[in-house]
């Protein structure tokens, strides 16, 4: 029964029925933060048909109600020049998650995009969104939705992002993980994947397939991540 159930919720989500940043490898996010007095690192390479992209977000939640995350991206085009992206982001929650319970976030960032053109542009996008989590058959499954909101600094366009998503735990320590996400201005992205705790707590390992159904052509991904949690580090 728990399987059908899952089968379903996972139906729904790949058929983009209906953009942030989460625990590797999801891009929405969950109202969670990470461990009081620590800091994580979340790196990932994802690859393109023509392209790649390899990203490092550390995080650190100095006082138990306030992640700060600041880092960046390295895209590399088949024969074109590279470029990078600069993210801030601050989150808190409102709710926090408890098992069998729900939980409601709030965050807001910057992303930068120094290298659209040559001198310093700074162009980038201003965000903010709000993270729901509903946890399930004590933290078995949980359901993660996004609501928020874009603006485009050198356009000036205002777009309303969402996202939706499930996490599975097949076994201690392998998760089954897939979302939809998207806006207004664009058909939505959809992934899947498994994510494996190496070191249940501490050292994470994730792989996901993702595709724009319906969208440009070369936009399936294949992305390969990790993530970090040290339990204390001040």
């Amino acid at each position: 029964m728990q399987v059908q159930f899952l089968l379903l919720v996972l139906a729904a989500l790949a058929g983009g029925v209906g953009v942030a940043h989460a625990a590797r490898p999801f891009m929405t996010d969950d109202a969670r933060l990470t461990t009081e007095g620590s800091c994580q690192l979340e790196s990932w390479t994802r690859s393109y048909a023509n392209r790649a992209e390899y990203w490092a977000l550390p995080a650190c939640n100095p006082t138990g109600n306030f992640e700060v995350t600041a880092g960046g991206g390295y895209f590399k085009p088949d024969g074109q020049t590279h470029s990078h992206d600069r993210m801030l982001q601050a989150k808190t929650l409102l709710r926090p998650l408890t098992s069998n319970d729900w939980g409601l976030g709030l965050a807001l960032g910057r992303v930068w995009h120094p290298s659209v053109h040559p001198g310093p542009n700074n162009l980038g996008s201003t965000f903010l969104y709000l993270p729901l989590s509903v946890s399930m058959r004590d933290d078995q499954l949980v359901f993660h939705a996004n609501l928020g909101w874009v603006q485009d600094q050198q356009t000036r366009l205002n777009s309303t992002t969402w996202g939706g998503g499930a996490e599975y735990w097949l076994h201690p320590k392998v998760m089954l993980i897939a979302e939809a996400f998207g806006d207004d201005r664009q058909k939505p992205f959809v992934q899947s994947g498994l994510r494996f705790s190496v070191v249940p707590g501490l050292f994470q390992l994730d792989f996901t397939r993702g595709t724009q159904p319906g969208g440009p052509g070369r936009s399936a991904w294949t992305s390969f991540g990790l993530r970090y949690t040290p339990d204390k580090l001040f």
